[in-house]
């Protein structure tokens, strides 16, 4: 397939240390990608530089053939969703002015959001069951309604490439149905969508291709051929184990 996102030989450091070192990997257009590994493996910070929030060292990231900080119209065409505890939860304002940022970038910097915007927000508020919250002030939303504004806020940007950065993480059962419903719709709307997450579990029924860090690239493909013991102790160094039942493989 012809790569749409295309890493080569890319080197971020921090503090001197190396988060990611030599990486290169290209993923197709239009397929669900998930970037798994231990803690401190660099996942998130991959994310962040491939989004151009964090510098690198060496090396290069393409987006449909176009340096990924030179890509036309990127704040349309990229929606990020952050990890929770990364965002400043006290700021004083509401559920559905949160939501509305999503159409800033189809707005451009001076146009002000009108009643269109207004009803694309309060849409997908309905859609994440967050409506009846939407003049509530940020600060007093639980963690999972906190995770549900912002899928909402990437929903309505209506974006051709997804960035989620652990949304699986200490969410509500309701939470992760909607996150799962919402990752199921974007691929049949072919958009390109790359998750963080430590759901291993998820990996085979929700996503085309699996990437797999220890700082460095372990491997990457499909689930199936990510997701063996040799990777995993690679990977995890014996922290994981893969047991294969009458299922599939669990991981213990």
């Amino acid at each position: 397939m012809t790569p749409y996102i295309a890493i080569d030989h890319l080197t971020v450091v921090y503090r001197d240390i190396p988060a990611l070192w030599d990486v290169s990997v290209t993923f197709p257009k239009g397929k669900t990608i998930s970037v798994v590994g231990p803690n401190g493996a660099g996942k998130s910070t991959l994310l962040k530089t491939i989004l151009g929030l964090v510098d690198k060292q060496s090396g290069s990231i393409k987006i449909d053939g176009v340096d990924h900080l030179h890509l036309k119209d990127r704040h349309k065409k990229i929606a990020y969703v952050p990890q929770r505890d990364s965002i400043d939860w006290n700021f004083p304002t509401t559920v559905l002015d949160v939501v509305m940022m999503g159409r800033y970038g189809h707005l451009g910097w001076f146009k002000r959001p009108g009643a269109e915007e207004k009803r694309l927000a309060m849409d997908a508020l309905t859609k994440f069951e967050m409506d009846k919250y939407a003049d509530r002030q940020i600060n007093e939303l639980s963690g999972g309604q906190k995770q549900r504004i912002l899928l909402a806020r990437s929903y309505v940007q209506d974006a051709e490439i997804y960035f989620l950065d652990e949304p699986f993480g200490g969410v509500d059962t309701k939470t992760e149905t909607k996150t799962l419903e919402l990752l199921a719709e974007l691929k049949e709307k072919e958009k390109t969508i790359i998750v963080v997450t430590h759901d291993l579990q998820s990996l085979v029924s929700y996503f085309d291709f699996v990437l797999l860090l220890r700082n460095q690239l372990v491997a990457c493909g499909s689930p199936k051929e990510v997701i063996t013991q040799e990777f995993l102790t690679k990977a995890y160094g014996g922290q994981l184990h893969l047991e294969y039942g009458e299922m599939g493989g669990e991981y213990t």
